[in-house]
């Protein structure tokens, strides 16, 4: 009976209306504190969220990479880490930086406190079963069979030496997946974010872990990384997951926002309900207090381009997963992460396409739910410069236009040409009845 009802709700969850029905926003722990995030600085976070910050759509607080590692170390990750797991080779939280976890609690009690907060949880994981729990060939919960005989040993990460890949082609791999999902849905866990899948493709592990989290009957965002995804299987990765990153790692650089135009002019095609192409974490406010990369700072991007990122992950929806350290956050990140009419671009928005690319200027149209058009006015030069909207093309012409990051209306010039700042950007909105 019990079988049964799994059954059901695996289906039931699948047809219903999609997990991340519109762009995932929150927070995630790794720009911050990179391997080295506890528990009393995830509640911090979800404590801002939940007082500032959720009335603007925000509900994810996700913790990255190696929460099994008692040791974590700031600026990187330690090799042949001793992670913590349990008696069947899962992974469990390290209990001497997340206390609740004590006494084969996990993550439960922290995903509660979430929880109750009227938020999210999610977490990161790394593709494969651990290389500590195959060298102890310790059994598969629910399983006949044992993690050496899952275990691939010639597949591993390039820049992680936690895991080894499961080879699905062998009898009983995919209960390890099952297991594992299993395990993350009791403790409640909303969003898993699976490292070492999408560059190099993994497909045969993507596929595991997505049958496993239907099987479990508990919506779980998936999201892919790293990248750049390959775009030709794009089809792929919308079938198997919501998220997917189309970049490598992006940091608190203009040359890394820079490059993110010609990736999501690409991929913006594939945007829709359920599966977003990922153009990576918001590295804003105050970063790199533990890093992997830098120490701690303010971002190293201007106000100006700043604001370029925000609005350009908005126009191209983008999911909206946000870097700094929330607590600790100034007035101007602040502002960027509270703008309720630049929020609604990335979450209603639709259509979302590049129109025109002149070189440094650059200009996005996307269609609001009630008429709306928007547009995303970047200019990537070194000086200020302006940047045109053809409004007979457009079949603008007369209508009302409003400033979303200056929240308010605006005279559209007669020759529809707006003055943007080096590296800057502006986010238009035009109100056409008659169109």
């Amino acid at each position: 009976m019990k079988a049964s009802l799994a059954l059901f709700a695996a289906v039931a969850f699948a047809a219903d209306a999609p997990v991340a029905p519109t762009p995932p926003m929150g927070w995630n722990s790794w720009d911050s504190y990179g391997t080295t995030v506890t528990e009393a600085e995830v509640k911090a976070n979800a404590d801002f969220m939940a007082a500032k910050l959720k009335s603007h759509g925000w509900q994810y607080i996700v913790v990255d990479i190696q929460w099994s590692d008692a040791q974590a170390k700031a600026h990187g990750y330690r090799p042949d880490a001793e992670l913590t797991m349990d008696p069947y080779g899962r992974l469990t939280p390290a209990v001497n930086r997340f206390p609740s976890a004590a006494d084969g609690k996990g993550f439960g009690p922290l995903a509660g406190y979430i929880h109750g907060k009227g938020l999210k949880f999610g977490i990161h994981i790394m593709r494969g079963i651990p290389r500590r729990a195959v060298a102890a060939n310790l059994p598969v919960s629910g399983s006949k069979v044992r993690a050496a005989e899952i275990a691939d040993r010639q597949s591993t990460c390039r820049w992680n030496t936690d895991m080894y890949g499961v080879d699905l082609g062998k009898p009983g791999a995919q209960d390890y997946y099952d297991s594992i999902v299993k395990l993350y849905a009791d403790w409640g866990v909303d969003f898993i974010k699976a490292d070492d899948m999408a560059s190099p493709l993994h497909a045969a592990e993507i596929e595991a872990l997505h049958k496993a989290i239907v099987k479990s009957g508990r919506p779980m965002v998936l999201s892919l990384s790293p990248g750049p995804a390959d775009l030709a299987k794009a089809d792929f990765y919308a079938a198997n997951a919501n998220l997917w990153r189309v970049s490598g790692d992006l940091w608190d650089r203009w040359q890394d926002v820079r490059r993110t135009f010609g990736l999501m002019e690409k991929w913006s095609q594939y945007s829709k309900p359920g599966g977003w192409p990922d153009a990576d974490m918001l590295p804003l406010g105050h970063i790199g207090l533990r890093a992997e990369r830098g120490n701690d700072r303010m971002s190293l991007l201007t106000h100006d381009e700043q604001q370029t990122l925000m609005t350009l992950w908005s126009i191209a929806r983008s999911p909206l997963m946000f870097g700094g350290d929330l607590p600790s956050s100034d007035a101007f990140t602040v502002s960027l992460l509270t703008n309720d009419e630049v929020l609604a671009v990335n979450q209603h928005g639709g259509g979302s396409h590049q129109l025109a690319d002149l070189g440094d200027q650059i200009v996005w149209e996307s269609r609001g739910p009630g008429g709306e058009w928007y547009y995303g006015l970047f200019n990537t030069g070194e000086s200020a410069a302006p940047c045109q909207i053809d409004l007979k093309l457009s079949g603008m012409s007369g209508a009302v236009a409003r400033d979303l990051w200056a929240g308010k209306q605006i005279e559209v010039p007669a020759d529809a040409r707006f003055i943007v700042p080096p590296h800057g950007a502006r986010l238009i909105a035009f109100r056409n009845p008659g169109r």
